[in-house]
């Protein structure tokens, strides 16, 4: 342990140095990288640092207590703190455990969010529409930058489906714990009898990634231009800007209409379809990724889901959480509070962590 914290300070120092030079500015990509692994380690150093100072004390103390001879006061004090300096040290090695846990390497990364309405025709469209929101509430708390890539509108309001990226810090690392599907129960709008329905969405989160990390053959591409068919003015339909791609060998199809411009819309959908190609080769060469990836995002069937919004109720539940960490209020949840929910799958995914690796 104390060698691999050794190693960890060493490392912030050497960051720290490159940091200060003063051709770093220069390469912001190589800036960028260190100043987010700099952020990374700080919290790891800050106890790993207090941890080797408590380690080196409780070794002096043990050595006074076993050296013959030794003043007999000096001795008394050493044993009063015996206690206090072993059961410090044995707490921050629960600390450090949690904190050394292995990363996702795409957790600093931005993201992109795709929202589908599944089960339940129109209220489905309504209720994606209403995940929409709550995710553009949740990324003005936390300081993100929204940015709509595509939609397709419902008839009765919201969203057949909407794909959106999420550009800030730790988007990718937070929002993650969203795939899968949403499930709602309330009284629709469109339900003259008042009865309470039960609809669904699916969510999918995808990494943002660079061009460097995904190569995309232009000659694997079947690009096709045509008019958008949404909002927009009087651009709409009469000027050909909307951007379909088709990746050939793979048979991923995006497409994005949200901008005037058709360059602007070629970039977007170039940023959807290095982030499909991304998850599509993790999902190759990782078995147990792809099989946790069906565990996420299904069909937009009822019986499959992680969350359930309750609007009879006003209760949240997700149903990966346990007792009394598994209910929220769902109306603060709706206006964007879901950090907390959040904050309790990493709590529940560390542990989970932490077990496999005691296993």
């Amino acid at each position: 342990m104390e060698e691999k914290l050794v190693a960890i300070i060493a490392r912030f120092g050497e960051i720290t140095n490159q940091l200060a030079a003063p051709d770093i500015l220069n390469d912001y990509k190589r800036f960028s990288e260190l100043s987010r692994e700099h952020k990374r380690l700080e919290s790891i150093v800050k106890v790993a640092e207090e941890y080797l100072t408590v380690s080196k004390n409780l070794r002096e103390n043990k050595e006074i207590l076993s050296t013959p001879g030794m003043d007999a006061e000096l001795k008394e004090l050493a044993a009063s703190e015996l206690d206090d300096l072993t059961q410090t040290k044995e707490q921050m090695e629960a600390d450090l455990q949690v904190l050394l846990l292995p990363r996702d390497p795409n957790d600093d990364k931005n993201c992109i969010v795709e929202i589908r309405a599944g089960t339940g025709g129109d209220e489905a469209g309504i209720f994606a529409g209403d995940l929409f929101r709550m995710y553009q509430r949740f990324a003005d708390k936390k300081g993100w930058q929204t940015e709509v890539i595509d939609f397709n509108e419902s008839e009765r309001g919201g969203y057949k489906e909407i794909v959106f990226s999420l550009a800030g810090e730790e988007a990718f690392g937070m929002m993650k714990y969203e795939s899968g599907v949403h499930r709602v129960q309330r009284v629709p709008e469109t339900e003259a009898s008042g009865r309470i329905h039960t609809s669904a969405a699916t969510v999918a989160i995808l990494p943002e990634v660079d061009d460097v990390e995904v190569h995309i053959n232009e000659n694997d591409l079947r690009i096709d231009i045509f008019r958008s068919g949404g909002k927009g003015g009087q651009n709409v339909n009469k000027v050909e800007t909307a951007v379909r791609m088709v990746h050939l060998p793979t048979g991923i199809v995006v497409q994005c209409q949200e901008e005037r411009s058709q360059l602007k819309n070629r970039q977007k959908a170039m940023k959807v379809l290095r982030a499909r190609l991304y998850e599509f080769e993790l999902e190759k060469q990782q078995s147990e990724l792809s099989s946790s990836r069906k565990d996420m995002v299904k069909s937009g069937d009822r019986s499959d889901k992680i969350r359930t919004y309750n609007y009879p109720q006003n209760r949240l539940t997700d149903h990966r959480l346990e007792g009394d960490a598994k209910n929220y209020a769902l109306q603060e949840v709706v206006n964007g509070e879901i950090e907390p929910v959040i904050r309790q799958l990493q709590i529940a995914e560390r542990a989970e962590l932490l077990r496999a690796g005691a296993m």
